[in-house]
């Protein structure tokens, strides 16, 4: 079993420790405003930087993937709480809680049934749709901060954009000035030091600049007092129709912090060269929300962008977030004092500037240039997640993955084939449609398990092979059955009207290189006959044995 902290070594010591200082200056801000997304108090996303980060470091297989509460997370937190309680009471935190521990749950069972492949249904397309629709929301939120007016932000987006362009008469010029300032050196100082901890430098300017000014009495917003001392230890405690209300929006969570963390773990292990363990991962997620639940947090995820910092400063271990966590415990201790007049548009500059790359426009417009049904499914998702709804966002996005998959398994590749090389050998290549592999004899394969959404399709493109090459010039069809993995009931009957109508047109139909499950299922399903179970039938093999046809591109039915 993989040791903690695996790969520190008396090496590289300093250097983990030096990059874990980098990290608490990245998170501490970013939390600070990820728990503000989400409805809760600062504290939430302070506490979230401890105990649920030390217990993730020492369980995870990966050596850099960095866990944290992020933006799209913090939004789905307060899109599925918001409409159960009022965002800032007591109710709405001890809802968030339970909801980090079915998180939590749901993690471990993935892990210990080994079901993270279910992940794989959230396709690239969808996960820029859906997070770039949680993104966009959280934009008018943080737009509305740093102008200094006041909306709804558990609101509907429609609502919320309303009320900003409403409100747009009482901005504070103050906080437009604090904004303003606060953008333009998290974006010109990343070009010219990224190794920098701007987000840092922003909120220690931004609050001497609030101290010296005193711009709170202008009407800017600050984060107010921060209560000081350790996460305390606690437990949900809500009705059991609650608990069932909060599962919807959990799997939702699961499934993008699943689909997203391990996709980045497994990206920088083959980049850094360690191996890496998906369940192990998945249970790490589980063990670090249910802590995060019982520790007055919210739901942990993966941080990209934190795991991209952390391997440009050279970082190989988990240490890092050993370093983050307990620092993040020593400022709550000792240093709580200095976060009360952090004004609010620094923090929405810091949110929005780290939210821009999650809205997806280079993204989507990869998509339209690539494949435009793919971009057509991330648009539905991203309108639908951004009009409707997180929770219905996820469900259209899982039907819409549905919708893809059944698209591509009802035009599989179907091809004629016809021999080639010299007389005597058996190679055998693709073939136009309306080519006979041999004299007398064609043989077609079809790239896919046949079953409802492709049978038809398969019997049409027999058919039509037939067809094209001449009704009356063919005597046998022989299907290669190499690719053909299953056959369902559906499958079955398209295939069992495609030999009455080859009955009727005195052409035999025979299978080659069948798989032996797929030959049981054929039998089961009344579809083959024992004078049929065979290589292939004597005409194709004497055909073939004579085949010097050029090769041509494939026919696809």
């Amino acid at each position: 079993m993989q040791r903690p902290l695996a790969g520190l070594n008396r090496h590289n010591l300093v250097r983990e420790l030096l990059a874990g200082v980098t990290l608490l200056a990245i998170a501490i801000p970013l939390n600070i405003g990820y728990a503000q997304i989400a409805g809760l108090p600062a504290t939430a996303g302070l506490y979230a930087l401890i105990l649920p980060t030390i217990v993730y470091a020492l369980v995870v297989s990966s050596r850099q993937l960095v866990a944290s509460p992020d933006a799209a997370a913090a939004a789905l937190v307060a899109s599925s709480i918001g409409g159960l309680a009022v965002a800032g009471s007591a109710d709405y935190a001890t809802l968030a809680l339970a909801q980090a521990i079915i998180v939590g749950v749901m993690f471990v069972l993935l892990s210990v049934f080994k079901l993270g492949f279910l992940a794989n249904f959230l396709s690239k397309p969808i996960l820029i749709g859906f997070v770039g629709g949680l993104a966009l929301d959280i934009m008018v939120s943080q737009v509305a901060k740093m102008l200094g007016v006041h909306i709804d932000s558990g609101a509907e987006f429609t609502t919320k954009v309303g009320a900003l362009i409403g409100g747009l008469g009482t901005m504070n010029v103050w906080s437009l000035l604090i904004a303003v300032g606060s953008v333009v050196i998290l974006l010109g100082g990343r070009k010219l030091l990224a190794v920098v901890p701007w987000a840092l430098v922003v909120l220690v300017v931004a609050t001497v600049v609030v101290l010296l000014t005193n711009a709170q009495q202008a009407g800017v917003d600050v984060l107010g007092e921060v209560p000081a001392g350790p996460p305390h230890l606690t437990w949900p405690v809500i009705d059991w129709t609650m608990w069932l209300a909060l599962i919807p929006s959990a799997i939702a969570l699961t499934m993008i912090t699943t689909a997203e963390g391990l996709l980045v773990s497994r990206s920088y292990g083959e980049k850094r060269g360690y191996p890496t363990k998906p369940n192990r991962d998945l249970l790490a997620f589980g063990v670090s929300n249910i802590v995060a639940g019982a520790s007055a947090s919210f739901t942990v995820g993966s941080s990209t962008s934190r795991t991209a910092a952390m391997d440009q400063a050279g970082s190989r271990t988990q240490l890092p977030s050993i370093v983050l966590a307990i620092g993040t415990l020593l400022l709550l201790l000792f240093g709580t004092a200095l976060l009360a007049d952090i004004p609010s548009p620094a923090i929405g500059a810091i949110v929005g500037v780290a939210i821009i790359p999650l809205l997806g426009i280079r993204d989507f417009a990869e998509l339209w240039r690539k494949d435009r049904f793919e971009f057509m499914i991330g648009a539905v998702c991203f309108l639908v997640t951004l009009f409707v709804g997180s929770i219905p966002g996820i469900v259209v996005a899982f039907v819409l993955a549905l919708i893809n998959i059944a698209k591509r398994a009802a035009n599989p590749a179907i091809d004629v084939l016809q021999a080639s090389g010299e007389p005597g050998e058996s190679l055998l290549e693709d073939a136009p449609l309306g080519s006979v592999t041999a004299p007398g004899v064609i043989v077609i394969r079809m790239a896919a398990p046949l079953f409802f959404a492709n049978g038809d399709v398969f019997a049409q493109a027999a058919q039509g092979a037939v067809t094209a090459a001449g009704v009356d010039q063919v005597r046998h069809l022989v299907v290669d059955m190499e690719a053909v993995t299953d056959v369902d009931v559906t499958g079955a009957e398209s295939f069992e009207a495609l030999q009455g109508w080859l009955s009727q047109h005195n052409v035999s139909l025979s299978f080659s290189r069948m798989r032996p499950e797929a030959r049981q299922r054929l039998i089961q399903l009344g579809l083959l006959s024992t004078q049929q179970i065979f290589a292939t039938n004597r005409a194709a093999i004497a055909a073939l044995s004579t085949g010097d046809a050029t090769v041509s591109p494939s026919g696809k039915g």
